[in-house]
């Protein structure tokens, strides 16, 4: 990611180390892709070095804010792609990191014979807190009575 930054004139930037992560993430960056990336980044840099509307940026996300800004977003379509990829990481690995965190916490010795829909809506209910606080116990017992029956006939 910080081959990307456009801090000190681009000076972290690294063509090797972005072809790198464009061949983690394979089912983003097709082979004819990788190819046509390795061009894209070369023109990139240089056409980006020598404007100065790209002189001061603190970071990735000014970078990316000025490209859709300029409409250099669509010169560079791959390039903006890589960027965009970058910028999303950090907040997948810590939903992530968060969703493994309550398994941890709800999967235990005890609890570890629960069934699979069961410990799927145990763990939304614990990732999604926020969105569950405006959820009144009233509403939700008045929607399962409306529902049917839900007992079996033996």
């Amino acid at each position: 990611m910080a081959a990307l930054s456009p801090c000190d004139s681009f000076s972290s930037f690294d063509k090797a180390k972005l072809l790198k992560l464009s061949e983690i993430y394979k089912d983003d960056f097709h082979d004819s892709e990788r190819v046509q990336l390795h061009g894209q980044l070369h023109i990139y840099y240089h056409s980006l070095l020598h404007d100065e509307r790209f002189f001061n940026l603190k970071g990735i996300a000014d970078l990316s804010r000025l490209l859709v800004e300029t409409g250099k977003q669509l010169s560079f379509p791959l390039v903006y792609r890589l960027l965009k990829l970058a910028l999303v990481f950090p907040v997948a690995a810590a939903t992530i990191e968060r969703c493994f965190s309550a398994m941890k916490f709800l999967k235990t010795d005890l609890c570890n014979r629960i069934g699979d829909d069961f410990m799927n809506g145990a763990l939304i209910c614990s990732v999604e807190k926020e969105a569950l606080e405006n959820v009144k116990t009233e509403n939700v017992n008045t929607r399962f009575r409306k529902m049917k029956d839900r007992t079996r006939e033996l």
